[in-house]
């Protein structure tokens, strides 16, 4: 009952296509009824619900189709191909986006680790990735209705909106993707760290031994943990998520030198032949056939 009454609230609050904020911040509505082909986004740390229809998410070459059943939880900044392929007029997409506070997950994953008695590093074992979809369960439908409840009240929003907030969080720590969550975000959260500091440091030369060394391991440990979290090697990760930026950038409207630039090529013919190699077009082919997800839809 209650996902169907939060697509009842999308669909009594969107009469067209693109993302509505709800005065809570981070959290947003979407529509969408137009087929999208995936192309290439970052997947900033983000939870994307769906009420009706169905996304598409390709990682690292593996499609994942996720609906109504599943809810997804991106606890790190990925380089992902996006799309809604299926959606439809009379299938049309429904869902809410809601960004990961790293301040509030943090808090609730320390505080959950310390409560159970387990507030300690975690060591060995695989990790779990960064990119999960998860069952919805009782829990994070009840927190997730509340929280959508509040868009009818501006004063309930701002009074109440980050307590219901950290509700959502808080189911989503205890649910399926509780266990990446917490590693991305709780104690031993290393790798969150380096792709933070790779995505802030788009425009500058990066090596493995520097992102190793940026969090004081190994580069044999670093890889193995690296490509644990995120399914990629770190040089594969480097690139993708340099050239995804540049996409999303070029869809903005940049030229192809100019987003070339911005994420650290010195050479435009270099970034060309490394973008159709990766996405089988040229950057100039790419920017006239594109067909963008609505802006800011992950």
């Amino acid at each position: 009952m209650g996902k169907e009454q939060i697509r009842q609230r999308i669909e009594s609050t969107m009469v067209e296509d693109g993302l509505v904020e709800t005065g809570i911040p981070g959290v947003q509505l979407f529509r969408v009824t137009e087929s999208v082909r995936c192309a290439p986004a970052v997947y900033e740390p983000t939870l994307v619900a769906i009420v009706s229809g169905t996304k598409e998410a390709i990682l690292d070459g593996t499609s994942h189709v996720y609906d109504s059943s599943r809810y997804l939880c991106c606890a790190v900044s990925l380089p992902v191909e996006a799309g809604t392929p299926m959606a439809s007029p009379d299938d049309p997409l429904l869902g809410v986006q809601i960004a990961l506070d790293p301040r509030m997950m943090t808090e609730l994953a320390i505080e959950m680790e310390s409560a159970a008695g387990i507030l300690r590093e975690p060591r060995g074992g695989p990790l779990p990735q960064g990119f999960a979809l998860a069952q919805w369960d009782d829990a994070f439908t009840d927190a997730l209705l509340r929280l959508v409840q509040l868009g009818d009240s501006p004063i309930d929003a701002a009074v109440l909106g980050e307590s219901r907030l950290r509700e959502v969080f808080y189911a989503v720590l205890k649910g399926d993707a509780g266990a990446a969550a917490k590693r991305a975000f709780g104690l031993g959260n290393e790798i969150t760290r380096v792709i933070q500091h790779v995505s802030d440091h788009l425009d500058e030369p990066i090596t493995i031994e520097d992102m190793a060394a940026h969090v004081g391991m190994s580069r044999a440990v670093f890889h193995r943990r690296f490509k644990e979290a995120t399914t990629m090697s770190p040089i594969q990760f480097v690139k993708g998520i340099r050239l995804n930026n540049a996409a999303m950038r070029m869809a903005g409207g940049m030229t192809v030198s100019e987003a070339a630039n911005e994420v650290g090529y010195a050479s435009t013919s270099q970034f060309s032949r490394e973008f159709k190699r990766m996405y089988g077009q040229s950057p100039k082919q790419w920017s006239q056939t594109k067909q963008p997800l609505p802006a800011g839809l992950l």
